[in-house]
């Protein structure tokens, strides 16, 4: 019987793209049976889905699978992601989330198949191949290939000659993957290469769903979402799953420029990292959680809990998904959340969201004052309380002056 390790299938997360493209010709030129797996994430239509398989098939793999990540993606990053409410150094919401679930559907199909190889056309250079290589090997022994990794020991123009070589075989490539990496799934899109690497304006292909300035409505729009222990659960008071209604958000805020910016930031090996990203969805959910988060934690759970929430992105970040601590984390993050239910009106005019209204039985109103308007103390208990929270400032003053 052969053992996994003797079998000569490989299983290759596959997007169609430039990079795993080339994988497939390249691998089977070492001899391997290459098995391509596209993992939807719930970014591209059903047209884009369709050719990613065309160009499956037209590469020659000996199968191809397409697996339906939505539902996955919703309740193992998205909710956590929007219970921690922070993004990557401030700023980024870690759009590159969904290559955990990539991972975990090449795994299951290498389970099938009976093989230990994994293949990814990550580069050398990026964070995405400490991703995949931590995720992979944190469940299991499992051989690695990297062949985007292997070129670049010999040639530094990785995507020009990647380009050559399909050509060469007979395999066109798509006029927009010669400019830009671009990444798309239910988080957003990311956008990478030409002008933006080389810290310069993006160019007007550097663009996914966000509609232009001159193309927002003149009418502003308002939404509702309903949290229950602070998952989404409704939008505009129909219950939908969460996946749903963070494809319904991206449509919505997107024609609305909402949830579009440019990063940069430390990568995982030490580079600097800058990439044009959209996320609409993303973007007001996370606007509509903190709204009614802040209304209804304690002082002091609003304070420490961004602690943890920065804690939590980095170890997501840098590759450590499947790190005990994370599973850690998460557990103070749900337990942070048990009264986070009610409902936040969203408005946008444009290019940013405001939550406008916040309704929830747990909003920590005190019910005989309204702040700098009234109270239900007296100004003697207000003067005493500022003497001895600020005792020991006023007493350093005193002692030094």
């Amino acid at each position: 019987m052969t053992s996994p390790n003797d079998s000569r299938d490989i299983v290759l997360a596959f997007s169609g793209g430039l990079d795993t493209s080339f994988c497939v010709p390249y691998l089977k030129e070492q001899g391997w049976n290459v098995h391509t797996v596209f993992a939807d994430t719930g970014g591209v239509s059903a047209e884009e889905r369709a050719t990613i398989e065309a160009r499956a098939a037209e590469l020659g793999v000996a199968s191809h699978v397409t697996i339906d990540g939505g539902a996955a993606l919703w309740r193992d990053f998205v909710k956590p992601f929007v219970h921690a409410g922070e993004g990557y150094q401030g700023q980024y919401p870690l759009l590159v989330s969904d290559r955990y679930l990539i991972v975990d559907a090449s795994l299951a199909r290498a389970a099938e198949l009976g093989t230990n190889a994994i293949a990814h056309g990550c580069t050398g250079m990026g964070n995405d191949q400490v991703r995949f290589d931590l995720a992979v090997k944190s469940q299991g022994s499992y051989r690695i290939v990297a062949p985007i990794r292997e070129i670049q020991k010999q040639h530094t123009q990785t995507r020009a000659y990647e380009q050559a070589y399909l050509e060469e075989r007979g395999f066109g490539v798509r006029a927009k993957q010669k400019a830009y990496t671009i990444n798309e799934n239910l988080l957003g899109v990311t956008m990478s290469g030409g002008e933006i690497d080389s810290w310069e304006a993006p160019g007007e292909g550097a663009r996914g769903w966000c509609a232009r300035r001159e193309q927002w409505p003149a009418e502003a729009m308002e939404v509702s979402l309903r949290f229950v222990a602070g998952e989404a659960v409704a939008l505009d008071g129909h219950a939908l799953p969460g996946e749903t209604i963070l494809a319904k958000l991206n449509t919505m805020f997107a024609q609305y420029g909402v949830g579009r910016g440019m990063y940069t930031g430390d990568t995982t090996i030490g580079l600097k990292g800058r990439i044009v990203f959209e996320a609409p969805g993303l973007t007001a959910l996370l606007v509509a959680h903190r709204a009614l988060e802040e209304a209804v934690l304690t002082k002091q759970q609003n304070r420490f809990k961004p602690e943890v929430a920065r804690k939590w992105v980095e170890l997501v970040y840098e590759g450590f998904y499947h790190d005990p601590l994370k599973r850690d984390l998460e557990a103070f993050l749900a337990s942070s959340q048990a009264k986070v239910n009610g409902e936040v009106v969203l408005r946008t005019n444009g290019g940013r969201v405001d939550a406008i209204a916040v309704r929830s039985p747990h909003i920590l109103n005190a019910k005989g004052a309204t702040y700098a308007q009234s109270a239900d103390w007296g100004v003697e208990e207000a003067e005493g309380f500022i003497k001895l929270f600020g005792m020991s400032s006023t007493l350093w003053a005193e002692v030094n002056q």
